[in-house]
């Protein structure tokens, strides 16, 4: 809380609040209070009744009539001659504010505080105690005190805007709410040096608050060059009334506070009167279809119940009490206007904030434009979401789907458009800034594919969720957003394993939107095995990992296999991590699965390297063997040429003899002519 040092002085002058009028026709000492009933301590007998509801005000005309223009004008103008009651159920403040201002027009003495002035300041207006009856009159009192002393008070401030909530419309038309929202805007704003402070610790860890009590000022007060809190008024705000807190947040605007302080106002206000955004809601698999089933009787409303892991959502059915439903059209009344009060800037509040906004949003049935709205400035933010505030139910009667896909799918359309407009804006940059903000973009791009291949395989299990859908989510995000696609394979074998009756062209259809190129060596692996793949698929992914193997050995030292598979391994990690351990159900069979899968991949892995060996040394072995065949077959061939040549020889050394012997005229014999040339032809051949 923060009072102005002239709080004091302006009380001082007032005479400490105390309201008194020095003219009365009446000698009385005060009003007594038997039961519902209030008379006048004095002689004279009461002549006048006014009744307010259940309360009885056994009154004098005299004193009313000469300070009060409408009692005047009821009493002098009614038909009957002699009126001795009247009922005014409908005057603002009640019987409390009219019991102030009885006493004044009596004389008595009237404590003005924070607590009574928006109420008495009305009641004058009502009863129409003006100047023209009496100079000093009640709403000349009350409208003093007002711009004196309450305007000029923080406490004041917020006490007399909380006690116009049911001052309506007579608070609006007299400005009050006007008045008392521009000092409580006019204060957040303004300097605080000069200003005495009393603090609460909410706790040790917090940052301690305002506080309204001033009975401890002067034991709590710091010094003034003490450092305050920029978010000291957020507490003192946040009990007021929804369209107060607008008003309030709206003047703020107005004086040029920074939006992540009017942010984090906003933020504040829904923790404290919509308990559900702040609850950790564990949605298991089984609760969301139900919730998914109950679609079609249920009407769109919720409400929340206590569990063992915090609040949890239950969507109402179609009959439901008077207290559900008032309760409901508050909330509603209340994120209409939190929409329409959030700075247009990026980051004004956090992406999860707008997230359980936007559910519950769509669970209330907030006005379809204010959604649209509020899903446009999810997407500008869409790479800060997680998994788990994406797993929104989906409430749309007629739907089977336990997760409202198309949401999500509407949401990354926005994330989408807004790159692309942030991209082509018109805006000179330098050459760092554009390749900075190109890397951002794409860092922005591959976080909200991680995000898409997480939640695709979170609602890949719902068995109502057709392949079109998946399909169009798959490929909504371009080619360049994701580096690997492990996650995406997850995904497709996910919902293969969901939906086993596929027909083959439906399976290829799913694999078509991954890219086998894509995939680390681990992924490849688990792929070749995958009995549910087509087998085209599996072929393209032997291929890939051929290629992706070939290269990793090919290089001569480990460090670069290390360094080319670590990234692959650093992905599916990621994507592994990705996947909250809170969020969905039979998590556990899914990290037994995981397990058994790396055990899957590395015995696969050993054996590749093993066979890798084996072909080696066959290759070795047959090289060897083809090499001693080679040459056993030149030896043997000289050895029968060597073979030829020793018999010509003998056989030319034979003729040349014979030759010189004297038979050499006589002519040999036919047959052993003919034997001799055969046996050379068969030896030449």
């Amino acid at each position: 809380m923060w009072e102005s040092e002239s709080d004091s002085t302006a009380r001082h002058k007032y005479g400490d609040g105390i309201l008194t009028s020095n003219k009365h026709g009446v000698k009385t000492e005060g009003f007594l209070q038997r039961g519902h009933s209030w008379y006048v301590a004095t002689d004279v007998p009461s002549d006048f009744l006014v009744q307010i509801g259940e309360a009885n005000f056994h009154l004098h005309k005299y004193p009313l009539i000469s300070r009060s223009g409408k009692l005047s004008r009821i009493i002098y103008e009614s038909r009957e001659p002699d009126v001795n009651k009247i009922v005014m159920d409908d005057i603002p403040g009640g019987f409390e504010a009219f019991e102030l201002a009885a006493k004044f027009c009596y004389g008595i003495a009237v404590d003005l505080t924070a607590g009574n002035i928006s109420g008495l300041r009305c009641a004058a207006e009502y009863l129409e105690m003006t100047e023209d009856l009496e100079e000093g009159n009640l709403i000349f009192k009350t409208e003093a005190f007002l711009s004196y002393v309450v305007l000029s008070s923080w406490r004041d401030s917020i006490v007399v805007l909380k006690s116009c909530e049911k001052l309506s419309p007579w608070s609006e038309n007299l400005q009050i709410v006007r008045r008392c929202s521009e000092s409580i805007a006019w204060k957040a704003c303004a300097n605080p040096k000069g200003i005495k402070w009393s603090y609460t610790g909410r706790t040790s860890s917090k940052i301690s608050s305002p506080r309204w009590n001033n009975n401890d000022m002067k034991d709590t007060s710091p010094s003034r060059n003490q450092l305050v809190p920029p978010d000291w008024w957020f507490e003192d705000v946040s009990i007021l009334r929804i369209d107060h807190f607008v008003r309030v947040i709206t003047a703020i605007k107005v004086k040029g506070m920074r939006f992540e302080l009017i942010g984090a106002a906003i933020m504040h206000y829904a923790t404290k009167w919509l308990q559900e955004l702040v609850s950790e809601t564990s949605i298991t698999f089984d609760e969301t279809s139900n919730c998914g089933n109950s679609n079609s009787s249920s009407s769109g409303s919720g409400s929340w119940i206590k569990g063992g892991g915090g609040l949890h959502m239950i969507v109402a059915g179609g009959t439901r009490d008077e207290t559900s439903s008032l309760q409901a059209k508050e909330q509603r009344m209340i994120i209409e206007s939190l929409i329409s009060i959030i700075p247009p800037q990026k980051d004004t509040v956090s992406c999860t904030f707008l997230l359980r906004l936007l559910r519950m949003a769509i669970m209330l049935k907030v006005a379809p434009a204010l959604v649209t709205e509020l899903e446009k400035r999810v997407g500008m933010q869409f790479e800060q979401a997680t998994l788990a505030d994406l797993l929104i139910p989906c409430y749309n009667k007629g739907e089977t789907m336990m997760y409202d896909v198309d949401l999500v799918m509407r949401l990354l359309e926005h994330f989408l458009v807004q790159e692309v407009t942030e991209n082509s804006s018109p805006k000179r940059q330098s050459f760092s800034e554009k390749h900075m903000g190109l890397g951002c973009n794409l860092n922005a791009k591959a976080r909200v594919a991680r995000l898409v291949d997480s939640y695709l395989t979170e609602v890949s299990r719902d068995r109502n969720l057709s392949l079109t859908k998946f399909q169009v989510l798959a490929e909504a995000l371009p080619e360049s957003a994701r580096t690997c696609d492990d996650g995406l394979y997850r995904a497709i074998d996910s919902y293969l394993k969901a939906h086993p009756t596929l027909s083959e062209h439906e399976r290829k259809r799913l694999c078509r939107v991954m890219d086998c190129q894509k995939l680390s060596i681990d992924a490849c692996m688990h792929a070749a095995q995958n009995e549910r793949l087509p087998l085209r698929v599996v072929v393209q992914v032997l291929f890939a990992e051929q290629v992706k193997i070939s290269t990793a050995l090919s290089n001569p030292s480990l460090k670069d296999v290390e360094s080319f598979t670590q990234p692959m391994v650093t992905n599916r990690k990621t994507l592994l991590e990705a996947t909250p351990q809170s969020f969905q159900e039979g998590w556990t069979t899914a990290k037994k699965d995981v397990n058994t899968l790396k055990f899957e991949l590395e015995s696969v892995k050993a054996k590749y390297l093993e066979l890798q060996n084996d072909m080696e040394n066959l290759q070795k072995q047959f090289d060897k063997m083809l090499k001693q065949k080679h040459t056993s077959a030149w030896s043997s061939g000289w050895k029968k040429l060597s073979k030829l040549t020793k018999i010509t020889n003998v056989q030319n050394v034979q003729n040349h003899d014979h030759d010189n012997s004297p038979h050499s005229n006589i002519p040999a014999a036919p047959e052993q002519n003919r034997k001799t040339t055969r046996r050379w032809r068969n030896s030449i051949s």
